[in-house]
């Protein structure tokens, strides 16, 4: 994928430097923005913004708040280039959440290998879920390595929700996005509470998540998490929803289906000393546990007691 890279300068004077700069490199492709250009350019959401202070006639200061209140591009990251030398100037823009403020003459490879930096930072936090903030697979998988190596006595908790599906048909995915930042925010708290150390939450994707606990005496935090969700999950739903218990929706053939309110069931698998020799054995073991789970209906959870 190219990373598209703006570079703010009325002459654009440093468009070509950074295109030579780059030329071996199809990573990236420089396009030159004008100041009176910004408004539209940042509607693009590129992947960074660089600014020539020396070649622009507006306040820098000024077009880094611009940036920063548009709401698309508030975490584009942003490099002042510049050579005003005061120290004071230069934490007033830093101020402005700028990630690197560059002093002139600029050494090409320093700036060279700010970007390709910058490019493996957000790379590696794309595997952060943009709408929960939790760790993704990448660290999840790590995770679980980490305490297998360390034969660590743990529980690995699987939960998603049931009807997910049907919610999102009938109230929208805009209203589904919210239900799953209120069940990431339901396990992160649950968790905090019971375990504040040596726990781990991961957004697996969709409405599918994991916690890993240092402990294998779980039916507590378990109990914990479906109060939790039951009784704040009727906000998502409207009173009419609420009284009759269930929400409906047409299948393929255009026929209603009644589908009970969104519930959250949970898998867990005990992890005791020497039972598993990798991941992709809690894996089965958790798609077991979760199936036997959202097989009841409403919220629930069901654990794998096996020995190794």
């Amino acid at each position: 994928m190219v990373q598209e890279i703006y570079i703010i300068d009325d002459d654009e004077s440093s468009l070509p430097i950074f295109r030579e700069l780059f030329k071996n490199d199809q990573e990236f492709k420089f396009i030159g923005v004008k100041t009176e250009q910004i408004d539209i350019a940042l509607k693009n959401i590129p992947f960074l913004i660089i600014i020539n202070e020396d070649a622009i006639d507006r306040n820098v200061i000024e077009i880094c708040r611009q940036i920063r209140t548009d709401e698309d591009n508030k975490i584009t990251p942003i490099i002042v280039v510049s050579s005003n030398t005061d120290k004071e100037h230069r934490l007033e823009v830093l101020k402005e959440s700028v990630e690197y403020y560059i002093r002139k003459p600029v050494d090409t490879q320093y700036i060279f290998y700010t970007i390709k930096n910058l490019n493996r930072l957000l790379n590696i936090n794309r595997r952060i879920s943009a709408l929960t903030g939790l760790p993704g697979n990448v660290q999840i998988h790590a995770e679980l390595k980490k305490r297998l190596s360390n034969q660590e006595e743990f529980s690995v908790l699987y939960l998603d929700l049931d009807n997910f599906k049907a919610y999102n048909d009938v109230y929208g995915f805009l209203k589904g996005d919210e239900i799953i930042e209120f069940t990431a925010q339901t396990i992160s708290k649950c968790i905090h509470n019971k375990y504040p150390e040596k726990s781990f939450i991961g957004h697996i994707g969709g409405d599918d998540f994991i916690a890993i606990v240092p402990s294998i005496d779980v039916d507590e935090i378990c109990q914990s998490i479906i109060a939790e969700y039951d009784a704040s999950v009727k906000k998502f739903f409207t009173d009419e929803d609420l009284e009759k218990g269930y929400i409906e929706v047409a299948n393929r053939k255009g026929i209603m289906e009644q589908f009970t309110l969104t519930s959250i069931s949970i898998g867990v698998v005990i992890a005791e000393k020497g039972r598993f020799s990798n991941i992709l054995e809690i894996g089965e073991v958790g798609a077991q546990v979760k199936h036997m789970a959202k097989s009841i209906v409403g919220s629930s959870y069901s654990i794998d007691r096996r020995q190794a």
